[in-house]
């Protein structure tokens, strides 16, 4: 009896075992169930290690949650060349919304931001309607690597300053926030050097707030006054109004503005450059603009 207990004892120490088994011996799809769970940066990151990974980081369940819910809208909307989204990967599609892409004449640009499935939105001045802008004598055009579309609009001399502004997009469910970039002062560049604020002697009649308004068509209205000269020589964002986005399939309308029509005095040296829309979770991301 004893020989046959060591006989078993022989046995289990001759079992053998798959030799150094390690996470890429898992199936494919188990693979893509894990990516899929990671935020987008580390499933590049480990695309990389090996082929089954590769082929796993390829797979529509993993950039499933990574798009936004109404994906297929804003494809045949921003992708003019592709007609729909069932030509393209999940990837292909977050990949292409995290670029900016322009639209609307070039005057408007969009992207995803990717953290919170949120999109983003940037209007040009030259998307917007501004009293006097085509003369002259009141606003001039500038060139200038400040602003994501190269140009902004710099007020001379006015009695009154009005800006209006429309948009009509299908936003992702959520909150989001909406900001005029404006600066107070002219700027200027200088190769080989730190940016150089001057001419703000031209910079005169904003002793009086300027009132910002926001209207969505979900029915939310909002309005504010701000003081500008309290941050005159350096680009800011003020906030005009938050507003929420319950259905991602319908098209949310917003109406915004800015104005300062006191007439009793002229009003000059404001660089106008354009208006930002984004999540309000995100809305810390604004100072990279």
């Amino acid at each position: 009896m004893g020989a046959g207990f060591s006989s078993l004892a022989t046995e289990k120490k001759t079992v053998t075992h798959p030799s150094n088994p390690n996470i890429s011996d898992l199936p494919e799809s188990c693979i893509a169930s894990i990516l899929s769970c990671l935020e987008p940066s580390e499933i590049c990151k480990l695309a990389r290690l090996n082929k089954t990974f590769h082929q796993a980081s390829l797979a529509d369940v993993v950039w499933a949650s990574k798009v936004p819910e109404n994906h297929e809208i804003l494809v045949k909307k921003l992708f003019s060349e592709e007609g729909s989204s069932e030509s393209l990967s999940k990837k292909e599609i977050f990949s292409r919304l995290c670029r900016p892409i322009p639209f609307s004449g070039d005057t408007k640009e969009v992207w995803l931001e990717n953290s919170s499935r949120g999109i983003c939105v940037a209007i040009s001045w030259k998307g917007l309607k501004i009293t006097g802008i085509d003369d002259r004598r009141y606003w001039t055009h500038i060139s200038t690597d400040e602003s994501r579309f190269h140009t902004i609009a710099y007020l001379q001399q006015m009695w009154w300053l009005e800006v209006e502004g429309n948009l009509e997009f299908e936003f992702p469910a959520g909150n989001y926030s909406l900001f005029f970039r404006l600066q107070l002062g002219r700027a200027s560049k200088r190769r080989g050097s730190r940016r150089i604020i001057n001419n703000l002697e031209q910079v005169h009649g904003w002793n009086k707030p300027v009132q910002f308004q926001l209207a969505s068509s979900n029915g939310e209205h909002v309005a504010s006054k701000c003081y500008l000269n309290e941050a005159a020589g350096k680009w800011m964002h003020y906030h005009v109004g938050d507003f929420v986005v319950e259905n991602s399939y319908i098209p949310t309308k917003l109406n915004f503005s800015m104005a300062q029509i006191d007439c009793t005095h002229t009003k000059a040296g404001l660089c106008l450059d354009s208006v930002f829309i984004f999540p309000i979770e995100t809305v810390n991301k604004l100072k990279q603009f």
